[in-house]
């Protein structure tokens, strides 16, 4: 059981929006007050008649305000998607590092637009050095902060849970901007 309450449950606005991704634990403390309901449920178990709880909505909607995301190690990783910038492979967040496009020794700073997750051999060989002037060529250029920056990190963390596809989707011109049903 110990492991099942690790399982991350989709948290929906009223209103179907997504909000955030919570532990089993708060999802069941939400579902026991009575203030959410249970959208999707897994096939396991977790007490008689009460199954794993996959998607839940909250009963009332819940105004949320429109804020900057923090740039932290973890938001830039959800953000690439725990992929590195620059050769495309997948990693575990301790085989990463963060690289500044503009190295901070030529002034560049820790912004949403000049932090991209590398790995370590990438981030080795590109140094104190533009991706220009190490002849190195990112995958894409990095997300700037603004309203849909949560929401897009939010998609990366759900991209595995299939359960979630109906909440979570790209819109039908392919772009990479997060759309709620």
């Amino acid at each position: 059981m110990g492991s099942l309450m690790r399982n991350p449950v989709l948290q929906l606005n009223n209103s179907f929006e997504p909000l955030r991704i919570i532990p089993v634990r708060r999802a069941l403390v939400l579902l026991s007050k009575g203030k959410a309901t249970v959208e999707v449920h897994s096939d396991k178990e977790i007490y008689p008649c009460v199954f794993l709880p996959v998607v839940i909505r909250l009963k009332e909607y819940r105004h949320v305000p429109i804020r900057m995301q923090i740039v932290s190690r973890k938001n830039i990783y959800m953000r690439d998607q725990y992929k590195c910038q620059y050769c495309g492979e997948r990693f575990r967040s301790e085989d990463l590092t963060l690289d500044h496009i503009i190295p901070r020794a030529q002034g560049g700073r820790s912004t949403w637009e000049n932090l991209v997750a590398c790995c370590r051999r990438d981030n080795h060989r590109k140094a104190d050095r533009t991706p220009e002037q190490a002849s190195m060529k990112l995958i894409r250029r990095p997300l700037p902060a603004n309203i849909h920056t949560s929401r897009f990190i939010l998609k990366a963390m759900g991209s595995e849970v299939k359960e979630w596809a109906p909440y979570l989707y790209h819109d039908s011109a392919g772009d990479e901007r997060f759309v709620a049903r």
